[in-house]
């Protein structure tokens, strides 16, 4: 695990980006296409507005989603809001190259199962992601891997609905697929990060993010997430 740390958060989004768009490129040059899933928060939003300044494929791009909140459609809650806000008309990226997680479907199960299947259609069998973009909670969770949930203990699928947190149920990947992308690039900042920043470069194990690979792992953190470090 490689650990990188920026003077601000700025730099941060503007590092990721920098990170995201050689990786694009290097994935389009040796396989013809580069597959990036993205994680939810604040952060991000910055991240991807960044790399619409980077040189990148986009023809070639699939933009996948680590994780959902079960809301409304065009609801501010929903990820896919900003993430649509964030490239569609800024980028030579169409609609359809972003891939939603169905979170309208009444059934969540059947719903989770139709988009592991879009991850095949994508990425191969088993789905292989080319980068996997993930944020860190200040409760130790990383994607909705919450703390205590069920969906902790999936292994046999790729993607799966978790109980209520934080007042919504979600969609989110596992840890199969998320240990089998190329590369994981962890995007932290703010001070209420410091502590689970420190359990996670440690690999301690009781916090869900430490269970992610640790292997082609690069993490970006601000000053006030790597005060502890």
């Amino acid at each position: 695990m490689e650990i990188r740390v920026q003077p601000d958060v700025e730099a941060v989004a503007a590092a990721a980006a920098r990170e995201i768009a050689c990786t694009a490129r290097e994935a389009v040059a040796a396989r013809g296409r580069f597959v990036l899933a993205v994680s939810g928060g604040r952060t991000p939003w910055k991240m991807l507005r960044a790399l619409t300044c980077e040189q990148v494929p986009w023809d070639r791009v699939y933009v996948v989603q680590v994780d959902e909140r079960v809301a409304p459609p065009e609801h501010p809650d929903r990820n896919l809001v900003h993430l649509r806000e964030s490239l569609l008309g800024c980028v030579s990226l169409l609609a359809k190259q972003i891939q939603a997680m169905p979170v309208d479907f009444p059934d969540l199960e059947t719903a989770s199962r139709n988009y592991a299947h879009v991850l095949q259609g994508i990425a191969g069998i088993p789905p292989v992601l080319d980068l996997v973009h993930l944020g860190l909670g200040a409760d130790g969770h990383t994607a909705s891997l919450i703390p205590g949930d069920p969906v902790l203990q999936v292994t046999e699928a790729d993607v799966a609905p978790t109980q209520p947190y934080q007042g919504r149920r979600r969609m989110t990947l596992t840890y199969p697929i998320l240990n089998r992308a190329r590369r994981i690039l962890w995007v932290v900042t703010g001070a209420d990060k410091a502590e689970m920043l420190l359990r996670l470069c440690e690999g301690e194990l009781t916090i869900p993010a430490s269970r992610v690979r640790r292997d082609r792992t690069l993490v970006l953190a601000d000053p006030a997430a790597a005060g502890k470090l």
